[in-house]
């Protein structure tokens, strides 16, 4: 339930404590601005700052606000100095003197569009192996209908359920596993995609990893699950008799019935740069598209929590640059390309792909919103700090 917040709106600036020597203002940033609807806290920073994971460094929470980092529609912010360094704060709100006012927490800006990763904050979740096994799952539908929809009768083996409660209906589409690195290298982390039975595509993530390999010391992580429907308990037994109140695909055998999780948007949390990158993050899912993703798109990268990933974080994207031939100075069929095959070949530089910002974390995964770029990511694509060049 959403509570309301009382917030005073100060009309001076706080005085900076610290601030970091790189921050740069955006080459048109306003001196004063009016927050509008709509608006997300990077997009307010990319109006004042060039590199918007900077925010921490500028922004002068009003600690006489119980959420002093919450901003709302109306509050004027406005850019100051001190000492040659800038700040944001406060300024009042719509020009009005500071006056006591109560506000919903669903009001205040959100760190990024809710809309582009809502289905990522309510559908998905991974189980483990053994939860995996555990799970109870759907043996049949009344009537024997081969599939199940709203209104109808499911029975499911393993459920311990009263009449009355109420589960989701999951479905697996991919499992994570880890390949630990050869002579001291770290670990890597990879998706497979799980196919439905019937073939058809994926219903949230479009493409993983190409081929699934057991070469080398291969750990799994994980069952990526996706929840796609609501039952009811209405029998005791096992198997026990669910009521489908709500779905949004045929329910099949071998569907999962899974207790709900609640995953509360994270209003806190700012974006900033992290303390380090894992060596090996990179992306390793994305949707949307066979190939290519782009701004505002979702994505999955091979680091979570585990690895000191955290909401809110910034990151670079670079593309890995590829090997070509270098056949000016090593013709084809010449003596010097068959004597130095080697010395043909050519790296290719790394290329900026754009921005990512964590807003989901598992144990060794995480979900991230592309947030700018100049050209399209691709699987594989390496993560770095947000200022790496």
């Amino acid at each position: 339930m959403l509570k309301k917040l009382p917030a005073i709106c100060a009309g001076l600036l706080l005085t900076l404590t610290a601030y970091a020597a790189s921050v740069q203002l955006a080459k048109d940033h306003p001196d004063t601005y009016t927050v509008r609807k709509g608006d997300t806290l990077w997009s307010i920073a990319a109006k004042f700052l060039q590199k918007p994971w900077q925010w921490p460094e500028v922004w002068q929470a009003n600690p006489q606000v119980r959420n002093p980092h919450l901003i709302y529609p109306g509050d004027v912010l406005s850019l100051a100095y001190l000492n040659g360094k800038p700040g944001v704060g406060f300024a009042g709100r719509g020009g009005i003197e500071p006056h006591t006012r109560a506000e919903q927490l669903e009001s205040a800006v959100k760190p990024l569009p809710l809309s582009a990763i809502e289905d990522f904050l309510k559908k998905p979740r991974l189980v483990g192996e053994d939860e995996f096994k555990r799970a109870p799952h759907v043996v049949g539908i009344e009537d024997h209908h081969i599939n199940g929809s709203t209104g109808q009768l499911v029975y499911v083996r393993g459920l311990d359920a009263q009449p009355g409660q109420r589960y989701v209906l999951a479905r697996p589409i991919g499992r994570y596993y880890e390949i630990t690195g050869k002579d001291g290298h770290p670990s890597e982390v990879f998706r497979q995609d799980m196919q439905d039975r019937d073939d058809r595509p994926s219903m949230l993530w479009h493409r993983g990893p190409d081929h699934f390999t057991l070469r080398g010391n291969v750990h799994f992580l994980g069952y990526e699950m996706l929840q796609f429907g609501e039952v009811q308990a209405t029998h005791a037994g096992n198997p026990a008799s669910v009521l489908v109140t709500s779905t949004e695909y045929e329910v099949r055998p071998g569907d999962f019935v899974l207790p709900p999780q609640n995953n509360q948007f994270d209003f806190q949390y700012v974006p900033h740069a992290p303390k380090q990158v894992p060596p090996t993050m990179r992306v390793i899912a994305f949707t949307d598209a066979l190939n290519v993703v782009g701004r505002l798109q979702v994505v999955a990268l091979s680091s979570g929590a585990a690895d000191g990933v955290e909401n809110g974080q910034t990151f670079s994207i670079f593309h890995e640059g590829d090997v070509v031939q270098d056949r000016s100075d090593y013709p084809e069929g010449s003596f010097k390309a068959f004597f130095h095959p080697d010395d043909a070949k050519v790296k290719l530089p790394e290329e900026y792909i754009g921005h990512v910002m964590i807003f989901r974390t598992f144990d060794r995964v995480s979900y991230g919103l592309i947030m700018d770029g100049i050209r399209p990511v691709h699987l594989g694509d390496k993560l770095y700090d947000p200022d790496h060049t």
